[in-house]
């Protein structure tokens, strides 16, 4: 079903259009990723399309009885609210329409003869939208997502307003969720949630029957939660089928399709021009003068462009030896306070090795044992012949803000290098013109992290040490830097929350949880096998404003009901949807809606059993696993 139209939208601003002539549709079922370049105007679109920015041309029609969410960038709660209460008014309506339900039921129970079939015809209406929309099970349903968001149960009674930022955005996901309207506009969604909880996001917004259209720099969320993309590039939107990966190839050959369209025409044009140019007078004039019409007839193509990335390139190293580090039944613990322990690896040369771990787990404590800035408690590492290190922390450190960006990548001791082969390395990482005479500290995230990286190039380590080196950079930077780093004939070691980073680019994780820590020789996807084959589940860790990889544990469930046998508990279920069953069928009673007392009772005994139902389910999976 037709959801939302957006027709021949424009949008621009200091007289230069972000797009123009932009136009599409949302059904029911699309979900859309929304794809585009820093600054290209996926966010203004977002805006235009719900009403919030004006557009210069164009209109976005909401199609009849459809509903548009918009998840909200800023939180503003007013205190006194729990969260649960907070998370729960996303039902406000359907809260009144329950209560205008059994008011309605009431005045039934009185109504003269004239006023019964008005107001039966209304008991029916509000009856029917509330089965739909099972009103009956509103608590289950914001434990659910609250619960897959991150929130445990000791959270719910808790005043909106003590939450964290990145706690309360959560929030304002939570109720978009549960609100469920036809159309959700989704600016960055997975921001601020870990890798267990973006993970729950995926497969929750995957199983949605609405319309969706999503901006996300997280490619890993677009593969599994698109099936449609749209690209916006060079102000135009262009539609494309399927998830981040489909849309990936099919660019690439719509882009290889058209450079040789645009050639072939070309080469065309250049040969009637050449006939013209040798023949436009004497005997072959006539023929001369009708290819000049075909050429002024003829629709000509631009040459295509499409969105690309910095051509990052890290030079050639020098080699070092086998072994890069060698670490031995490491430990580290701060007086009672473990992170890791009997930790041991090698880590050859050439190879790129991903660091994955919660929050506080000990990632760059490891990290700083490898660079030699700090000591484990026990066991020993070694560092291998040659090695020359080059280390980029995730708050881009090494550069000095004051400087111009030229001058901030310029080792003040190399007098081989000149200022145009620092010009053309700035331009190898996109950062070329005025900007190379800018202070570091006007730069964009993004730009800054260029620098940075520049900086390491410089300086020739055939070590790289990087802490979340894809954070600032937009989708196609990301791909460039992967393809660097393939490509580097050095080693390098990455902390990286961005698992399609990880699987492009690493072939060894070293995986880092609370007290433990062991190595996985593959990708992520290998790693989310194992934790599969095993038995062990990926686990959220605290997390505040930033998101971070959640290390496996392994999965020792305990009991939370106490012992039943799984038959009877089946028995239990059937009995309870048995009577959920009866229940509804008195409700269709309207002899029951004479009797208030009668009617609020069947009501409560209703939304009770519903209430029950899952935690049955639940207790009866407790015991088919637990029991044997």
């Amino acid at each position: 079903m037709l959801l939302l139209s957006v027709t021949d939208l424009a949008r621009g601003y200091d007289a230069t259009p972000l797009f123009e002539g932009v136009s599409f549709e949302i059904h029911s079922g699309d979900r859309i990723g929304l794809v585009g370049p820093n600054g290209a105007g996926k966010t203004t679109l977002l805006r235009c399309i719900c009403g919030a920015d004006e557009p210069e041309q164009g209109t976005s029609k909401l199609h009849a009885g459809a509903r548009l969410g918009v998840l909200q960038q800023v939180a503003e709660f007013a205190a006194g609210r729990t969260l649960f209460q907070e998370a729960k008014s996303a039902f406000d309506e359907l809260l009144a329409a329950q209560k205008e339900f059994e008011d309605v039921a009431h005045q039934l129970a009185d109504a003269s003869e004239e006023n019964r079939k008005q107001l039966s015809a209304k008991y029916e209406r509000l009856h029917e939208q509330l089965q739909s929309q099972s009103a009956y099970q509103l608590d289950h349903r914001v434990a659910e997502v609250l619960g897959g968001l991150g929130f445990k149960d000791e959270d719910y009674p808790r005043d909106i307003v003590t939450f964290s930022g990145g706690q309360q955005r959560r929030v304002l996901l939570a109720k978009l969720l549960l609100s469920a309207p036809d159309v959700m506009l989704l600016d960055e969604p997975s921001n601020h949630l870990d890798i267990a909880t973006t993970q729950w996001l995926e497969d929750y917004l995957a199983r949605q029957p609405q319309g969706m259209l999503v901006v996300s720099h997280d490619r890993y969320f677009l593969d599994k939660v698109a099936n449609r993309t749209l690209e916006l590039h060079a102000r135009q939107v262009t539609a494309y089928v399927g998830n981040y990966t489909h849309y990936v190839r099919q660019r690439d050959e719509r882009y290889e399709r058209m450079l040789k369209e645009w050639e072939a025409q070309r080469e065309f044009i250049e040969k009637q021009e050449e006939y013209i140019r040798r023949n436009h007078y004497g005997q072959q004039a006539k023929q001369a003068q009708s290819r000049v019409k075909v050429l002024d007839r003829l629709d000509r193509f631009d040459k295509p462009t499409k969105v690309s990335g910095p051509s990052i390139r890290f030079g050639e190293v020098m080699r070092a030896g086998d072994v890069v580090f060698h670490a031995y039944d490491l430990k580290k613990s701060y007086g009672d306070l473990l992170l890791f322990e009997n930790l041991s690896f090698d880590i050859q040369r050439g190879k790129r090795v991903g660091i994955l771990g919660p929050n506080g787990a000990g990632k760059t404590t490891l990290l700083r044992i490898l660079l030699g800035d700090e000591d484990p408690t026990s066991g020993k590492i070694q560092r291998g012949h040659l090695t020359q290190i080059g280390y980029l922390d995730q708050h881009l450190s090494q550069i000095d803000l004051n400087k111009t960006v030229l001058r901030a990548i310029w080792p003040d001791d190399d007098a081989t290098l000149t200022e145009q082969k620092m010009r053309d390395l700035l331009g190898s990482f996109g950062l070329q013109g005025p900007i190379v005479e800018q202070e570091v500290k006007t730069l964009s995230g993004g730009e800054r992290s260029r620098a940075a990286l520049a900086r390491l190039t410089v300086e020739g380590a055939n070590v790289l040490v990087l802490d979340e080196p894809t954070n600032h950079l937009d989708l196609w930077a990301c791909d460039s830097l992967e393809e660097a780093l393939k490509n580097f004939n050095g080693t390098v070691l990455v902390v990286s929350h961005d698992r399609y980073f990880l699987n492009r680019v690493c072939d060894l994780l070293i995986i880092i949880e609370p007290g433990h820590a062991e190595v996985v020789y593959g990708n992520y996807e290998l790693y989310l096998s194992l934790c599969k084959t095993r038995g062990e589940r990926v686990v959220a860790a605290e997390i505040d404003d930033g998101p971070y990889i959640n290390a496996p544990v392994k999965e020792k469930r305990k009991r939370k009901y106490k012992f039943r046998t799984a038959e009877a508990i089946e028995a239990d279920i059937h009995a309870t949807e048995a009577r959920i069953t009866e229940l509804e069928v008195e409700l269709q009673d309207v002899e029951l809606y004479k009797d208030p007392v009668a009617l609020k009772a069947t009501m409560k005994d209703l939304e009770d059993l519903n209430a029950s139902l899952p935690k049955l389910y639940e207790h009866w999976d407790e015991a088919n696993e637990l029991n044997g």
